[in-house]
């Protein structure tokens, strides 16, 4: 179980396949994890299953406006006692933007552990509105458990976003990345990090790319030092894109960890000098 290494991880793993088990009839399961993970999990519950329960799999590779559709061409096809679902992400990432841009009312204030950035949804994707409207569809159609694969982002776009639906779950498993995936991860995003660069992304790009970063902050294994490197990563995300405010309050997160961090003054003040608050 490469993905699952931890204690922590095996055991919410060993928790989802009881659950799963003594399951008959319609469910809802969500498991937030990243995407070697939910692989992992995939080939364990196929596994583990095999002789006991018929185990489909939906992997969503591009926008969908609607789900019910999807799921009833799986059903068709085959009998289904468990239904995993990935990919949901690709119909959210769209509908993300600054906080800034929309200014609004409907921002998400991310970040369980500590973390802060906004995201606005301008709107509200058309999947989590059919998935809204068609929760009473969805139980009488599908006798079967539903387990959607969730990064924690979307875990959070859900249950802000989708209640109604998210309201009927049979249960909602995190499970933490190990130490070494994690150390691995964060030092790629340091590494490959270039601020000329993010500035020829789309913005769209960069927002996913804050995503990814502040999912790695909120990892419960994370260290301080890396933390402080990962919001550096994120401010200057956030400078390139031209929300300074968003850059300065990331620089900020780096110095409550390190006070005395050169680089995060120094990124500081650069982002006040854009702003006009020299005197800063």
């Amino acid at each position: 179980m490469q993905s699952l290494k931890t204690t922590e991880a095996k055991e919410i793993y060993q928790a989802l396949k009881r659950s799963l088990q003594r399951k008959k009839g319609f469910g809802l399961y969500f498991v937030v994890c990243n995407p070697s993970q939910a692989q992992e999990i995939t080939r364990k519950i196929n596994q583990d299953f095999a002789s006991s329960k018929k185990i489909e799999s939906l992997v969503l590779t591009e926008e969908v406006p609607q789900l019910y559709n999807k799921i009833k061409e799986v059903q068709e096809k085959n009998p289904v006692d468990i239904l995993l679902i990935s990919g949901i992400e690709k119909s959210l990432d769209p509908y993300v933007k600054s906080g800034t841009e929309y200014g609004g009312d409907s921002t998400i204030d991310y970040g369980g552990r500590g973390g802060y950035y906004n995201l606005d949804l301008k709107s509200l994707p058309p999947l989590l509105s059919h998935l809204n409207l068609q929760r009473d569809r969805f139980k009488k159609s599908f006798p079967f458990a539903l387990v959607f694969f969730l990064s924690p982002f979307a875990y959070r776009f859900f249950v802000r976003r989708s209640p109604d639906f998210f309201d009927w779950r049979s249960g909602v498993f995190e499970i933490p990345m190990d130490r070494e995936l994690l150390e691995q991860a964060s030092l790629r995003i340091i590494n490959e990090g270039n601020y000329n660069q993010y500035l020829s992304w789309k913005p769209e790009l960069r927002y996913q790319k804050i995503i990814e970063i502040t999912e790695l902050i909120d990892e419960l294994w994370q260290t301080e030092a890396r933390k402080v490197d990962l919001w550096l990563e994120i401010g200057l995300l956030y400078a390139a894109n031209g929300n300074y405010e968003e850059a300065i309050a990331s620089f900020d997160k780096a110095l409550a960890i390190k006070p005395d961090d050169d680089a995060a003054w120094y990124l500081r003040g650069i982002a006040l000098d854009n702003l006009g608050r020299n005197e800063e």
